[in-house]
């Protein structure tokens, strides 16, 4: 059982994350590229891991997708 009270510890903000000035990685890049063709819009090239974050957050909200 997970414990609820730590759970939003573990969130950061991709403008916090070290690694977020990183080239998004392959699995960002597929998702993008699914929630893209579902929300028939286009991906920019050469996203960081914290844009590419931040645009699967935005595509997600928009397709329906997000929790």
């Amino acid at each position: 059982m997970t414990d609820q009270t730590n759970a939003g510890n573990a969130i950061k903000d991709p403008q916090d994350w070290t690694t977020g000035d990183q080239p998004a990685t392959g699995a960002q890049e597929s998702y993008l590229q699914t929630l893209a063709t579902e929300a028939q819009e286009d991906v920019p090239d050469g996203l960081t891991k914290a844009d590419a974050s931040r645009k699967i957050d935005e595509l997600q909200e928009k397709t329906g997708r997000g929790a």
